[in-house]
């Protein structure tokens, strides 16, 4: 019946060939135009996982209470921490009133809170410590800030050597001081430009890169419709710093990071290059099909079915689920590699019964008649195959699948409609020789010959690397399967490996003061754990003892920052007297001396002569150089002398509203002990959080919990894939040893690649997993194809048309991966290396292991 059913449907289609083809084009105009005025791609990667998990709940509470993932993180980096502050609080004072792309611009650690109270979050001996450093450094402040020049400097320098001739400061003390000093100065000399931080000459270590960033969180207005969201946002930051001149007048640079700078430059990433590979893709799969079909007439055809069946049913898919997700867009690759297959299959077996019988009408019904069952069941089975993806928790693969199965219900009915009126009104020449692989004979000799040594030889590998199964991985951690090469995984990743960023920190929510108490109590007992942090821990302790030690600087300190008056500018000459003063008296104070204080001297001493000699220009970037940094120095300490009792409500809102909303849901956050790179370090911090805190999430928690969603999600629908599809060849075929040699090479291949992917270190993550469902729906097409011919009695498979449809047509589909695998998007690539990995192993599978399992057919046809 379903033969007499296609056959008829071809006939008709032939018959009114002129009539199909233009209802088949105005019907693919139609869907075009509504696919383009409705096409929208939801990049929120946070729709992916259905949000009616409990641990999805959390996290969208967390993101609805706290707006963690609509961010832009920019850290501002530059030469020195002075400058990096300066240049941090222009870009936010800028950028603060741009209403237009931001909802919020907010400087972290930084800001008059900080800058007032930061002494505060230190232990009491070391605020002890700095205090008694500023007090001691006092009458060197007030020089300097009465008279900020080389002079002020030269005379700062002074009152230093004195205090060495008077034995209260050591030479030997000055070592390190004294050679920053000078080679900042011959920096200067020899190359005309240098910086100078004194937070570091006063450091007692050097600096590290934490010390020289400053971290701006923008909120941005975002689109999720468009295909970089935050695009304009991020423009109008990195035109804010061009405006500003941040190379030029602070020597610094930002970088932005952050959920929306990463999902831009995800599409950026996938889209470099995308159109040489299209092209290429598309030029080598013209030769393919030329190579299969011979026939540009032919290839004509196949083409305009396989876009007229890609417009329908992309328009179908928008239909079904609105807008498409970062996974369900993979439904044209899907599309175009079965859409094709559909295609070949027919037009070779046209080609084939064409050769046998010259009559155009008679040879596609004949075809028709032929291809009949195999091609229905196979689009009925992978249609199946897609649609049992519907009901997991992965909701990104279940659209996918929703729009996938619809797909390839529409590549079926285009192919036994629109393929065969094409061909009647482009009427291509009849065939001169037979259309198979007679060279392919003795591989056929060989497979019946020795099919029982191939089908024992092929399981007993199969078994063999079955324990191989137990080291597959599944990589949950989506950074892994970003370019490191892009501004915002590079970025993310220098700053993962600070831990006091928090780029890998679980939060644990609650609504009660007491509870939040106990749990940072409970989490700062968990060895995994390095750090944990609420709200409170903004209220430093032993604040009366620390106030008290900076209000008895600030007596002494104060009034050095705050001079009753600053000397006018010194002219040139008066800098040039000062510095030969300064060089006199540095080679007295070394001497004869042999120590490291002795040389470092004489060292500065040779720089300041040179530049005493140099000219004024030279001199007054070289009073800039160290100028600059000084001020802003010295306003930062002025700040710090100001400091006042801190409670949680007098902490700033900004910073109260990131910890704690305003109906009192507040958070606890954790950080991982451990290198933040491995993914068995944060697999083990996530079980021993969730393990004292079951409700914990965000960070490793989230993307733990994606992976096992994700996992669980291919299990399931794979078991109910093979379910449905083995009862679909039963009512189709049966037969139960039918349906096994349909599904025993499926499985066979289905293991040899997990098998191969362990030996070549390729883990499964959240983009080469979609490789699955591909692999199920062509590796069902093509076995269905070898057993329908089996049973109707073809001998000598490999000889036929039917093998020459399925090897090009699965070179076409290898050639659209392999595009994908050289992708610079790392994810893409992955996804493109299991894809043709599994379409290699699938081929193997359905040309030499299954007409081994078949042998010969229980009745010899024609």
């Amino acid at each position: 019946m379903l033969t007499s059913l296609v056959v008829s449907i071809v006939r008709t289609c032939t018959r009114f060939a002129t009539l199909i083809v233009v209802f088949s084009l105005l019907l693919a105009i139609g869907a075009g135009f509504y696919a383009a005025r409705n096409f929208v791609i939801n990049t929120d990667i946070n729709t992916l996982i259905s949000p009616d998990l409990d641990w999805r709940k959390r996290d969208n509470q967390f993101e609805k209470a706290f707006d963690r993932e609509k961010l832009i993180l920019a850290v501002v980096e530059g030469p020195t921490p002075e400058l990096t502050s300066a240049a941090g609080k222009a870009l936010a004072d800028k950028l603060a009133g741009d209403t237009k792309n931001f909802e919020s611009v907010q400087p972290l650690g930084s800001g008059e809170f900080f800058e007032k109270n930061g002494l505060l979050f230190l232990p009491v001996e070391e605020v002890g410590k700095v205090a008694g450093q500023l007090e001691a450094a006092a009458p060197l402040i007030e020089i300097m800030a009465g008279d900020p020049s080389i002079r002020g400097l030269t005379g700062a320098l002074e009152t230093g050597l004195a205090g060495i001739k008077r034995g209260q400061v050591k030479l030997d003390n000055t070592e390190r001081p004294f050679n920053q000093i000078s080679q900042t100065v011959e920096n200067i000399l020899s190359k005309g430009t240098a910086t100078f931080s004194w937070r570091e000459l006063v450091s007692d270590k050097p600096l590290g890169d934490s010390d020289k960033r400053a971290f701006i969180e923008f909120k941005p207005k975002v689109d999720y419709n468009a295909l970089e969201p935050g695009k304009e946002a991020t423009d109008a930051i990195r035109q804010a710093a061009k405006e500003l001149n941040f190379a030029g007048e602070y020597g610094a640079r930002v970088r932005l990071t952050g959920p929306i700078p990463i999902a831009n430059e995800e599409y950026a990433t996938v889209q470099d290059g995308a159109i040489v590979n299209g092209i290429g893709t598309v030029v080598i799969v013209l030769v393919i099909l030329w190579m299969a079909l011979h026939s540009g007439k032919i290839i004509f055809a196949v083409f305009v079915n396989l876009f007229v069946g890609l417009a329908i049913t992309t328009a179908v898919g928008l239909m079904m689920v609105g807008s498409l997700n970062l996974l369900s867009v993979a439904f044209a690759v899907l599309f175009v590699g079965l859409g094709v297959d559909f295609g070949i299959q027919f037009s070779v077996r046209y080609r084939s019964e064409r050769f046998k019988n010259d009559d155009l009408v008679l040879a596609l019904e004949s075809a028709a008649r032929r291809s009949a069952v195999p091609l229905s069941l196979a689009a009925m089975a992978t249609a199946a195959g897609f649609l049992c993806f519907l009901p997991t928790d992965y909701k990104g693969i279940s659209e996918l699948g929703k729009i996938a199965g619809a797909g390839m219900l529409v590549a079926f009915i285009t192919s036994i409609t629109t393929l065969p009126a094409m061909l009647t009104l482009l009427n291509p020449p009849g065939e001169s020789e037979p259309v198979g692989y007679a060279f392919l004979a003795p591989v056929d000799d060989f497979l019946e010959r020795h099919r029982v040594v191939i089908i024992a030889g092929t399981i007993l590998v199969a078994l063999a690397g079955l324990p191989l199964l137990y080291f597959m991985k599944f990589d949950f951690n989506p950074i892994n399967l970003r370019n490191s090469q892009v501004e915002s995984i590079a970025t993310f990743l220098d700053l993962r490996k600070d831990p006091n960023t928090g780029a890998n920190a679980i939060n644990v929510m609650t609504n009660s003061d007491a509870d939040a108490k106990k749990i940072e109590a409970k989490l700062e007992k968990v060895p995994e754990v390095l750090r944990v942090m609420s709200l409170d821990s903004f209220v430093p302790e032993d604040q009366p003892a620390k106030l008290k030690l900076i209000a008895q600087a600030a007596k002494v300190v104060g009034p050095a920052l705050n001079p009753d008056s600053v000397d006018a500018a010194p002219t040139d000459a008066e800098n040039v007297e000062a510095l030969k003063s300064s060089v006199d008296n540095l080679r007295k104070t070394a001497g004869d001396g042999k120590g490291p204080g002795a040389a470092a001297a004489r060292r500065l001493a040779d720089a300041l002569a040179k530049l005493a000699e140099s000219t004024q220009a030279v001199r007054d970037k070289a009073q800039s150089i160290f100028v600059i940094p000084l001020k802003i120095t010295f306003d930062q300490l002025k700040n710090t002398m100001q400091a006042q009792p801190v409670t949680l409500k007098t902490l700033p809102h900004e910073l109260v509203s990131s910890w704690k909303t305003k109906d009192g849901l507040m958070r606890v956050e954790a950080l991982p002990k451990g290198d933040p790179n491995d993914n068995e370090v944060l697999r083990k911090f996530a079980d021993a959080v969730l393990a004292a805190e079951p409700t914990a999430i965000g960070g490793p928690v989230s993307i733990l919990k994606s992976g096992d969603t994700v996992v669980k999600a291919f299990i399931h629908a794979g078991i109910w894939a093979l379910i449905v599809i083995s009862v679909l060849l039963w009512l189709a075929l049966r037969r139960v040893t039918d349906v096994l040699l349909t599904l025993v090479p499926l499985l066979v291949a289905g293991a040899v690649t997990m098998e191969i992917c362990v030996l070549i270190g390729l883990p499964l993550n959240f983009a080469n997993i979609v490789a699955w469902p591909l692999m199920l729906g062509i590796g069902v097409a093509f076995k269905i194809y070898y057993v329908t011919a089996w049973r109707s009695g073809r001998t000598n498979l490999l000889q036929t048309s039917l093998t020459r449809a399925i090897f090009f047509s699965a070179l076409t589909t290898a050639t659209a991966f392999g595009s994908l695998w050289l992708s610079s998007h790392p994810g893409t690539a992955s996804m493109g290396k299991l894809l043709a990995l599994s379409l290699i192993t699938t081929l193997a599978a359905v040309l030499l292991f299954q007409p081994a399992l078949m042998g010969k057919p229980r009745d010899i046809g024609e």
